[in-house]
């Protein structure tokens, strides 16, 4: 490896918004970090929908059934053998 172009590895602390604080190594010796172990839903059990923009309400909105019903016709019969 090449001297002087790699940065310095030092000893970092990581602060979720949650509150949580973790040590670990990195180029930065602060992370701030907006979703951890400890509040991810995957960890935790919990679901919670993250939507800032409304995008979950609008694609629901748009495939949302009008009410209709659709039937399924039963399977037509077998075509004669044309001659």
């Amino acid at each position: 490896m090449k001297k002087g172009i790699h940065p310095e590895y030092v000893p970092a602390m990581v602060t979720c918004a949650c509150g949580e604080v973790f040590y670990t190594r990195a180029v930065m010796p602060r992370i701030r970090v907006e979703i951890c172990s400890k509040c991810h839903p995957f960890f935790t059990g919990r679901e919670r929908i993250i939507d800032t923009e409304g995008r979950v309400e609008r694609f629901q909105r748009k495939y949302r059934q009008k009410g209709k019903v659709v039937q399924v016709s039963e399977a037509p019969e077998a075509m004669p053998p044309e001659a």
